[in-house]
């Protein structure tokens, strides 16, 4: 079996990198570094830059304005920009756009679809309450048909990308008299619309995310994805496309790399942490789970390519990817000291700050997309078809 790109993914491979040479500027970088994972200004204009190149929908049927191509080098699109960290409006492109392909109605792909492709329209989750976090069937938010529309009250927290998104992806209740996972639907619609209030949450890592309130905020009827009460489904189909793109092994391979460098430079006694069988034991150890999650990303994408939609692969890829992150920054740690800690800007960093990065920012991709205990759930029943507990 051959696991290498194609001569024409290379050439595309190396296209990406030659614009992204030619494109992204010293103040551009400096935004990235400092923005919390926020696009700022900089940001926003090079998503719009990628979308005038038509890379927004790489993978995206030619019908819907994409270019056709395979999962693969939508893949190697996503690689090359998450080792730059440049903002290309991820879930938007990587989960709902790709859920709105499957399940929207043609005029809402016509509606958004175009938008999204040229970095105008970006969506944030509204699905965490502060009731109801991995189970969503505990949703509190309602939604009241009223003439040709619907009233949404309630609040959200956690919805990372509220404070920069033109949109909102929200799960609400609409039949209180329905089973918890049956009375549920999705709806989408501008976060300007009156009635909804957007407030900063700062993680320790100092990412922004944010809580939404939701006062009597009127929308159409036309902003519903799906059928009435069939929410529960969209969204597993939307977190089935979340925990592939969650699971990826870009960033890990990157600070895997860096660590490895790191531990080959000379220290001030002229050896190298390198030289330590310790730690050339621990160094093997993280390539080869690095290794088994690039594997497994190309299992998840070749997945994908046959139109289908990865559902206990898409967890398990989630889980090994979320753990071996923690692990890797835990074991960084260890093998480089205090000054791991060190954050960007400092002259004495090592590895650019991303190892202190990630050790903060590691504890939250295990109850991202759903707990990692949840997926477990999901591989034992869908997976290996074993009975519930």
């Amino acid at each position: 079996m051959d696991f290498c790109f194609s001569p024409e993914q290379e050439q595309f491979r190396q296209e990406i990198r030659q614009f992204l040479a030619d494109n992204v500027t010293d103040a551009l970088r400096e935004e990235i570094a400092v923005s919390g994972h926020s696009p700022g200004p900089l940001g926003k204009a090079f998503l719009r830059l990628l979308g005038e190149k038509g890379w927004l929908g790489i993978g995206w049927p030619r019908e819907y304005g994409g270019q056709g191509r395979s999962m693969i080098e939508q893949s190697i699109f996503y690689h090359e920009l998450d080792l730059q960290d440049i903002h290309y409006g991820n879930l938007t492109i990587t989960s709902l756009a790709m859920t709105l392909i499957k399940l929207a109605s043609e005029a809402q792909k016509r509606e958004y679809l175009p938008r999204i492709l040229k970095g105008e329209l970006e969506i944030c989750l509204g699905y965490t309450e502060p009731g109801a976090g991995s189970d969503l069937a505990s949703v509190a938010t309602r939604a009241v048909k009223e003439g040709d529309g619907y009233v949404v009250t309630g609040q959200k927290v956690f919805t990372t990308g509220a404070h920069y998104a033109s949109h909102i992806w929200l799960l609400a209740r609409t039949d209180p008299t329905a089973p918890r996972h049956k009375g549920l639907s999705v709806f989408i619609f501008p976060l300007d619309t009156p009635g909804v209030t957007v407030r900063p949450i700062y993680t320790m890592e100092g990412i922004r995310t944010n809580e939404v309130f939701l006062d009597q905020v009127r929308i159409p009827a036309s902003a519903m994805i799906g059928a009435p009460n069939t929410g529960f489904y969209t969204i597993a189909v939307a977190l089935d496309f979340e925990r592939v793109f969650i699971g990826k092994y870009t960033k890990i391979r990157r600070n895997f790399e860096a660590l490895v460098r790191c531990c080959k430079e000379p220290g001030d006694d002229g050896r190298s942490l390198y030289d330590d069988p310790v730690v050339q034991d621990q160094l093997v150890r993280l390539h080869i789970d690095v290794e088994r999650l690039r594997l497994l990303c190309t299992k998840t994408a070749w997945l994908i390519d046959q139109g289908k939609v990865p559902n206990a692969e898409a967890s398990a890829q989630k889980v090994l990817a979320s753990e071996l992150e923690q692990r890797l920054a835990d074991e960084g740690m260890r093998i480089l000291g205090p000054r791991a800690l060190l954050e960007y800007g400092s002259p004495h960093v090592p590895m650019q700050g991303y190892l202190a990065q990630s050790w903060l920012l590691a504890p939250m991709m295990k109850f991202g997309g759903g707990t990692n205990e949840i997926q477990r759930d999901i591989i034992a029943q869908r997976g290996l078809g074993l009975p519930r507990g």
